[in-house]
């Protein structure tokens, strides 16, 4: 694989490949099993495969969160040297390459906009947008990798590629887990011991909420989803919604469902000092 700090090289590398598909997978870095079943992904399609590892400072609304994001630059190259073929190229710019100048861009994707991540963390996807639209116009991707764990990222994703007519084709993957269930995570390497041994109980009670669906209305599970995690030391839900995968409307009642799109419980929880996502498909 070849590693290339800037856009001028990058572009040239890519020009002088003369390859296509091109895959592209963004990442942030801190990579684990579940990026690298994305670059498999692309692999498998795409003859030239471009990952970039960039820590978008415009997608942090907690400053915090910034600085505290775990950061492995010579782990994350040996982990895609043992995978990335002789042609495919790693992505490091910094910020400047990135924002030259200062960025203004707003953007508006509807009622993705309003709910669950977007309440929670103000801003955050107007900066996915802003990032993830730099690196298709630097990359120019024949299709682009995501992770379903970031459920609505995805969804805004194609948003932005509807607004903004790019060629390129999302394609959302599914989540890779722990043995415990507790889906793979940059931000699982910074939990405290003893809240990551009972972490699994955010993959265990989010299934058994499944099984709930026949027989109980959607604010009972809500009810049981948010009681049987609080009741683990340390652990706290911030929301569980049950969306469908288009324009993340929630449902208050099954019958609110939509025809013809598939619906999923999605979850944000306070696992001690750190903030985890996960969700699974409800069959409504």
């Amino acid at each position: 694989m070849k590693v290339a700090g800037t856009i001028k090289e990058l572009q040239k590398t890519i020009k002088e490949h003369g390859l296509s598909p091109v895959g592209f997978v963004p990442t942030m870095g801190a990579l684990h099993e579940g990026h690298i079943s994305l670059v498999r992904n692309a692999i498998e399609k795409c003859p030239l495969v471009v990952v970039s590892i960039y820590v978008n400072p415009t997608q942090f609304n907690d400053r915090n969160d910034l600085k505290n994001y775990p950061r492995t630059p010579e782990e994350d190259l040996a982990l895609l040297g043992k995978t990335l073929r002789q042609n495919d190229v790693v992505f490091t710019p910094g910020n400047n390459e990135m924002y030259p100048t200062e960025e203004r861009e707003e953007y508006h994707f509807g009622n993705l906009d309003d709910v669950m991540e977007a309440k929670y963390r103000p801003g955050h996807f107007n900066g996915v947008a802003m990032v993830v639209q730099r690196l298709f116009e630097i990359v120019k991707p024949d299709y682009a990798y995501f992770g379903q764990k970031d459920f609505q990222q995805v969804a805004v994703i194609k948003e932005l590629v509807r607004q903004t007519g790019d060629r390129v084709k999302i394609i959302g993957n599914p989540i890779i887990r722990e043995n415990d269930g507790l889906a793979m995570s940059s931000r699982n390497r910074l939990l405290d011991s003893g809240i990551r041994k009972n972490a699994g109980i955010i993959y265990t009670t989010i299934r058994k909420a499944v099984e709930m669906v026949s027989d109980h209305e959607i604010p009972e599970i809500k009810y049981f989803v948010k009681e049987n995690i609080e009741k683990v030391n340390g652990f706290s839900v911030e929301y569980f919604e049950i969306a469908d995968d288009r324009e993340l409307l929630t449902l208050e009642r099954k019958s609110d469902r939509i025809k013809g799109r598939k619906h999923f419980g999605c979850i944000a929880v306070r696992a001690g000092r750190i903030r985890l996502i996960d969700n699974m498909e409800f069959p409504l």
